[in-house]
């Protein structure tokens, strides 16, 4: 398939970065309320270190757009580096565009949630920061869940210093794009039967508990 929003890649080439080189395509297609200082920070030190990098983030709406691309200039990242994406109709329009990009770069505090689900499903990696409320470590359980915990990170430096790395060592990345391949096929994130199973056990177990008149406690289902 072949996006409009999605320039020829020789092209903008040309036109952003001034030689040849192959694009590395970061992604973020979280909502625009997640969005933070924080984060444009550590985006726009990642972008400054990894000179043939782009980024690929949901258009939103046109006021989030302008002021994003203001935000971005004083960072000292030029405009052509972010490129913005529509709203698509499709579903599997959208779910294709996740598999265009090499890494998706998560926010925080607030995780993505079904956007991390719909980048694993897609098979884009995604790189998160874990926090200590629930909105912070969505992305870090469902990474769990599919086999990639050397995908969360616990402090914002070591966010950045391993997005740098991953850009950097393409084989690096080609492996854990692979493994999360293999993954999808055999780990509980996308084993709905399983899913389903455990559900039903963990619903006898709490109608269990209520029958026998005890009150609500943790319940743990293997």
């Amino acid at each position: 398939m072949t996006l409009k929003e999605l320039p020829p890649q020789k092209n903008l080439q040309e036109k952003t970065l001034g030689y040849p080189m192959r694009l590395l395509f970061f992604c973020c297609f979280n909502n625009d309320y997640k969005f933070n200082p924080m984060v444009l920070d550590t985006w726009s030190r990642i972008l400054l270190k990894v000179e043939n990098a782009v980024l690929w983030i949901s258009e939103n709406h046109k006021l989030f757009k302008e002021n994003l691309i203001i935000e971005f200039q004083k960072r000292g990242i030029f405009t052509p580096r972010i490129i913005f994406a529509p709203k698509l109709d499709l579903m599997e329009d959208y779910l294709a565009r996740y598999a265009l990009a090499d890494l998706f770069l998560d926010t925080y505090p607030y995780n993505a949630h079904t956007t991390a689900v719909d980048s694993l499903k897609a098979g884009t990696p995604i790189l998160t920061l874990i926090g200590q409320s629930f909105a912070s470590r969505v992305a870090a359980s469902l990474l769990n869940a599919i086999g990639l915990p050397e995908l969360i990170t616990g402090t914002q430096e070591e966010y950045e210093a391993l997005a740098i790395e991953l850009a950097k060592s393409p084989q690096k990345l080609i492996d854990i794009k692979l493994k999360l391949k293999n993954n999808r096929l055999t780990a509980p994130l996308f084993d709905t039967p399983l899913f389903t199973k455990n559900l039903e056990a963990a619903y006898i177990e709490m109608h269990g508990r209520y029958q026998a008149g005890l009150r609500p406690d943790h319940i743990y289902v293997f």
